[in-house]
């Protein structure tokens, strides 16, 4: 009977989609009341124009309940949306790398002075001295390519860690790289017992101050109960959604065994790589409403969790050539002005770092700072973690 059309469950409304002001963020309501009768928006009247109707409503909290209400012969209908104002919001960027244990493992066997001398940790750096780079490292506490656990890892660099948390943080991500998808059919405790070994371990060998929840698990994929749990653990935000879904990258097969990383690449440019094939198959695993919003706006909120969601990274760097990585950015920031989505992000894999891993990539660190420098340079991105505040913007704490 009524609909509110302008605005999905949950939009993450900004400067550019309405007037901002340092009280409030007024932005232009419309729907459609299929009777055709007056609507009131928050108690309001709304103009009407036959059945359209629209109204500016002002936004004055972080989290806005926004009622559209009409009077019928057959009773009063009305829907409730939650519309999030991020305030004094600005273009900002987050990055993290998946599946770290290599960075460790070389470091326990190696022993160097300084931590931040071993080549992948350096290599970071270098991109942070640079563009003011920050990102999350998200680990695994067992290397399941050569014998080692997180227990292991020396301490003896803490401090170390602790001076570059700023800007490089460690996360929880999984007990380990095999199974894929290993939280998909696992109980809260499951999770719970993987969380606390990787999270004491790297508070032990690397300061409170360099921990950071999780906005991504391994393959993201989770049974609601762990989805719960980690909620529960204090994650404020994920990647896309928790529900099983189609994902793109190299099969188990290519990852073990070292596959064709130019035909891996294609594949996942193509979309081949995770293609349902018919269209009945898409309508089964899609989403296409939530995956077609997330794909244009970046983000939504979800009230009933109490959690946003954003979309998967502009840039999953093992699998993008590098002369790709500008034009997969280019086109992100070009749909970006038609939205107003101020928040982007990209991502990649530990692993393809390392020239003994068998899909090693030459230039991946080269990418990594490619995928930075298009989001800082070219996109006028602030390097932020999403797990600070409302994605990265603070504001609201203030």
């Amino acid at each position: 009977m009524i609909e509110i059309t302008s605005h999905r469950q949950g939009a993450v409304l900004n400067h550019n989609h309405g007037t901002e002001t340092k009280k409030s963020l007024a932005v232009r309501v419309e729907g459609i009341s299929s009777s055709g009768h007056p609507v009131k928006l928050n108690g309001a009247p709304a103009e009407m124009d036959g059945r359209r109707f629209s109204a500016t409503v002002e936004l004055t909290s972080k989290i806005n309940p926004v009622t559209a209400s009409v009077m019928t012969p057959y009773g009063v209908f009305s829907q409730e949306l939650t519309l999030v104002w991020d305030k004094k919001s600005f273009r900002r960027c987050n990055f993290y790398i998946d599946d770290h244990i290599f960075t460790f493992t070389d470091l326990a066997k190696e022993r160097p002075k300084r931590a931040f001398s071993h080549f992948y940790l350096a290599g970071l750096k270098k991109i942070h001295d640079k563009y003011g780079f920050k990102v999350t490292l998200n680990c695994f506490y067992h290397n399941d390519h050569h014998e080692f656990m997180l227990k292991d890892m020396p301490d003896i660099w803490k401090q170390e860690f602790i001076d570059n948390s700023d800007w490089l943080k460690l996360s929880f991500h999984s007990y380990g790289e095999f199974p894929d998808r290993p939280y998909i059919e696992s109980t809260a405790e499951e999770y719970g017992h993987d969380y606390d070994l990787v999270r004491n371990e790297i508070v032990r060998f690397a300061g409170e101050e360099t921990f950071i929840a999780p906005i991504v698990i391994h393959w993201a994929n989770v049974h609601p109960a762990v989805a719960r749990e980690a909620i529960r653990r204090g994650m404020r935000c994920y990647s896309t959604a928790f529900r099983p879904r189609i994902m793109g990258g190299p099969s188990l097969a290519d990852r073990r065994k070292g596959g064709n990383m130019n035909a891996i690449e294609q594949r996942s440019l193509s979309g081949e790589d995770r293609a349902a094939g018919t269209e009945g198959l898409e309508m089964h695993y899609g989403f296409a409403e939530e995956m077609n919003y997330l794909k244009k706006h970046g983000i939504y909120f979800d009230p009933a969790l109490g959690i946003f969601f954003f979309g998967s990274s502009g840039c999953c760097c093992n699998l993008v050539p590098l002369a790709e990585i500008p034009k997969r950015y280019a086109a992100v920031f070009k749909n970006a002005e038609c939205f107003g989505t101020e928040a982007f992000g990209g991502g990649s894999h530990e692993q393809y770092s390392f020239p003994y891993y068998p899909n090693y990539i030459p230039d991946h660190m080269k990418r990594i700072e490619e995928a930075v420098r298009c989001m800082v340079a070219d996109g006028g991105c602030k390097p932020v973690f999403f797990h600070d505040g409302l994605l990265g913007n603070t504001a609201w704490g203030k």
